[in-house]
C-alpha cells in the first residue's frame, strides 16, 4: 500500500449484476461531485465491452470513469493489483478536490482495496498442499468432489465461488486445512477490522427477487441484440479465449463458445447465459450480504413497480452524508 492514509469516506455502489448500479452511480455521483473507480474483475479487460455490461460512451461522458480497459484479455490481474491500481487511482481523483466513488459487483476487488491490499487471511500460502490440490482437480470428478468439500467446511466461501473457478476452490480449502479455520471467517475478521481505505457500501437489493430476474434475462437479450456474439467472435478469432485464460471464463464468454463452435442453438446459449447471469447475481447476494457495513436500498416497492434512480440516489445521499458524520465523529465506519 502507497504510505499516507485515506481520510476521506469513499462511497461505494455495489450489488448484483443488472440491479442497475451504473444509473445510481451516475446519479449519486452527479449530486456528491464524483468520478467513478470502476471495481468490476472482467471491466478491466479491453475488447471485452458488450458482455461485461461495461459503461457505454454516453455514460461515461456523464462523469470521468476510471479502471476501465487497462490489459488485453488473457493478462493475469489479480484483486491485489486492482488494489495498488484502484489505490492509485483515488489518490490522484482526491488530489483534484474530487470525490471517488466505487461502482461494481466484484465483493473480492472491494475488499482488497478496503484491506489496502492486505491478504485476506494470514494464513501463507502452502505450494505443495495447492499442487497437490491441482492435481486432485485434474482427476475425472476431482474438481467436483474439491467443491463438496469446500462446501462442507466452509458452505459461505463456496456458495460465494463459483464451482470451475478453481483457482478460489483450492485457495479456500488450501487456508481451512492450513489454520482450521474458514476462509469466510478470515474475511469477516479482515472486514471488522479498521479499513486501510474507508468504505462506505451502498447496496442495491430487490424485494421481489423475480423482478431483478427479469431484469437479467431483458439484458441478456439486450447483449445479444447489441452484438455480444460478434465479440465473442472477435475474441476467440483474436486468441484472446484460450482454454484456461479468465477471459474464457467470463460469465457472457464462455456460455457462447458452443454456439460459435457449433455445438448449440443461439437459442440455448441465451438460455445458458440467462442461467448463468442469474446465479452469479445469487452469488454476489451472498458476498454483500455478509457484508454488515453495507447499507441497503431496496429498488423496487411493494407494488412491484420499480423505484426511480434518483430516488434512490436521495436515500444513498442521505445515508452518505449521515455516514460521514458519524465516521468524522468516531473515527469508524459502523455496522
Amino acid at each position: 500500500m502507497v504510505e499516507g492514509k485515506i481520510l476521506t469516506l469513499l462511497p461505494a455502489v455495489v450489488g448484483p449484476t443488472a440491479s442497475g448500479k451504473t444509473a445510481l452511480s451516475l446519479a449519486l455521483g452527479r449530486r456528491l461531485g464524483c468520478e467513478i473507480v470502476c471495481c468490476d474483475s472482467m471491466q478491466i479487460y479491453r475488447g471485452m465491452d458488450i458482455g461485461t455490461a461495461k459503461p457505454d460512451a454516453a455514460e461515461r461522458a456523464v462523469l470521468p470513469h476510471h479502471m476501465l480497459d487497462l490489459v488485453p484479455p488473457g493478462t493475469p490481474y489479480s484483486a491485489a493489483d486492482y488494489a495498488r491500481d484502484a489505490l492509485a487511482c483515488i489518490r490522484e481523483i482526491l488530489s483534484r478536490g474530487r470525490l471517488p466513488l466505487l461502482c461494481g459487483g466484484t465483493g473480492l476487488y472491494l475488499s482488497a482495496l478496503r484491506r489496502g491490499a492486505a491478504p485476506s487471511s494470514p494464513v501463507p500460502g502452502d505450494p505443495a498442499l495447492r499442487e497437490a490440490l491441482r492435481r486432485r482437480a485434474a482427476e475425472p470428478g476431482g474438481a467436483d468432489a474439491l467443491y463438496a468439500e469446500l462446501a462442507a467446511v466452509d458452505p459461505v466461501s463456496a456458495q460465494a465461488t463459483h464451482p470451475n473457478n478453481l483457482r478460489r476452490v483450492i485457495r479456500a480449502l488450501e487456508v481451512y486445512r492450513k489454520s482450521g479455520k474458514p476462509k469466510s471467517e478470515w474475511d469477516r475478521l479482515s472486514r471488522a477490522a479498521e479499513q486501510a481505505v474507508p468504505v462506505l457500501p451502498i447496496g442495491i437489493r430487490y424485494a421481489d427477487r423475480a423482478l431483478l430476474a427479469d431484469r437479467i434475462a431483458a439484458r441478456v437479450r439486450s447483449m445479444l441484440h447489441a452484438g455480444l456474439a460478434e465479440e465473442v467472435s472477435r475474441l476467440l478469432a483474436d486468441g484472446a479465449l484460450s482454454d484456461g485464460s479468465t477471459a474464457a471464463q467470463a460469465i457472457g464468454y464462455k456460455e457462447l463458445l458452443p454456439y460459435l463452435r457449433g455445438q448449440c442453438t443461439l437459442s440455448e446459449a441465451e438460455e445458458e447465459l440467462t442461467t448463468a447471469t442469474r446465479r452469479y447475481a445469487k452469488r454476489q447476494m451472498t458476498w454483500f450480504g455478509a457484508d454488515p457495513t453495507v447499507r441497503w436500498l431496496t429498488a423496487d416497492r411493494e407494488d412491484g413497480t420499480l423505484r426511480p434512480t434518483e430516488a434512490l440516489a436521495e436515500e444513498a445521499e442521505s445515508l452518505y452524508r449521515a455516514a460521514v458524520r458519524e465516521w468524522q465523529t468516531a473515527g469508524v465506519v459502523h455496522a
